[in-house]
């Protein structure tokens, strides 16, 4: 988007897609414009810019009666400016209004070092703290990442949601999925560019997301023993060097090809062999377990890669994952039912719900031990550092 000072609101004509004209609601656009004097019509920041575009074929497929629409385009950086943008845009911030903040998120880093980027600033904005927001940019930044030049291009619309929300303890925001340009088949994964779908809704309001809806995930036998299937032959794929998997996506249950998070446990006589996971993917649920699967026999850097003398032994847990919530009092964990997740600066660390009645800890245990073992802070690492909790379902299969 092209510099300027303030936000420019096209308050002139209509939009047109392929799916029809969609209309500007020109009376809010220009009572904008002449009540505030931050909000202009510089024509060229929308010429030159698509992000408003690419929301409204969204718009149009969704909505029977199509909404009036009042399009924004942010062209300042200076954070004094935006937060007027926010005031001014205050008394349209009720729920008979849909405000739609559109950006892409990390541009051009590789694949991995995407998702940790993108899933930093995602906690960030879902902590609806404006500094938490701005720090988290700036150590994005200075991680010197190759490739990366911006961890959110639009970042200015993120800061203006933000101030939007301050205060109201009414609100909350909810993370919906994630994905990166690496993920579609045709896309690379040395150059990718990141997206979050994040809401915010009211707290008394209930998210239609089944996808993410931990509680309501339930197996039965037979997917259960799909699912360790899945894990265990494709470890043996590598073991026995016959690298092609084959799995019929139309084979599997629906809820097999949700996009969820999930850690696969491997053990050996009841010790830890490995145990590797994801808490945010856009992949189907059956990839990332096969994923994790091969992650955590070969690449947890605590053992050495699984032998196929050892694969004979194992055991497998594979826990599914809800979304993180950030909390702000230890008393908000329940032992047994959340798994924690600690991050400070530029480490993290997590165990998963099960650890902690494993071994009989107490919360301050469970905070110590994830806090030294698994993010390196120390013991009491954990006293200055953001906490998260987060469900998992845990599966359970000692068949060989």
């Amino acid at each position: 988007v092209m510099a300027f000072e303030g936000a420019s609101v096209y308050s002139t004509g209509n939009y047109i897609t392929p799916l029809g004209m969609i209309e500007v609601n020109r009376e809010i656009a220009n009572k904008l414009i002449s009540e505030n004097t931050v909000f202009n019509f510089p024509v060229n920041a929308h010429i030159q810019e698509h992000s408003i575009e690419v929301q409204l074929p969204f718009i149009q497929y969704y909505f029977k009666e199509k909404p009036l629409i009042v399009p924004i385009i942010i062209g300042t950086e200076d954070e004094k400016i935006i937060k007027k943008i926010a005031e001014g845009l205050k008394p349209w911030f009720t729920s008979d209004n849909l405000f739609i903040i559109s950006s892409d998120f990390s541009h051009y880093p590789p694949y991995k070092e995407a998702v940790e980027v993108d899933n930093a600033t995602a906690v960030s904005i879902i902590s609806g703290n404006t500094q938490t927001f701005l720090n988290t940019l700036g150590k994005n930044s200075a991680k010197k990442i190759p490739g990366l030049a911006t961890s959110m291009c639009g970042w200015t619309s993120g800061l203006t949601l933000l101030y939007l929300t301050d205060g109201n303890n009414d609100l909350e925001f909810k993370f919906i999925d994630y994905c990166n340009s690496g993920d579609s088949p045709y896309g690379g994964k040395n150059e990718v560019v990141g997206y979050n779908a994040i809401a915010v809704v009211e707290k008394k309001q209930k998210i239609e997301d089944n996808s993410r809806s931990i509680k309501a995930f339930s197996f039965n036998e037979k997917e259960k023993e799909l699912l360790f299937k899945i894990a265990k032959s494709s470890i043996w794929s590598i073991l026995s060097e016959n690298m092609r998997i084959s799995l019929d996506e139309k084979e599997m249950p629906a809820k097999f090809k949700i996009p969820m998070g999930a850690f696969v446990t491997i053990k050996i006589d009841g010790s830890l062999r490995g145990c590797i996971g994801r808490f945010i993917s856009s992949d189907p649920l059956y990839k990332v377990v096969q994923a994790s699967a091969q992650s955590s026999a070969f690449e947890d850097p605590r053992f050495s890669p699984l032998t196929k003398e050892e694969f004979e032994k194992t055991s497998f847990e594979i826990t599914i994952l809800g979304p993180l919530k950030k909390i702000n009092n230890i008393n908000e964990i329940v032992l047994g039912k959340h798994g924690i997740y600690i991050k400070k600066d530029f480490r993290s660390g997590t165990m998963l719900p099960q650890v902690a009645t494993e071994n009989g800890w107490t919360v301050e245990e469970f905070l110590g031990y994830t806090s030294r073992e698994k993010a390196g802070l120390g013991w009491d690492g954990w006293r200055d550092a953001e906490i998260f909790i987060y469900e998992g379902v845990v599966l359970e299969d000692n068949k060989k």
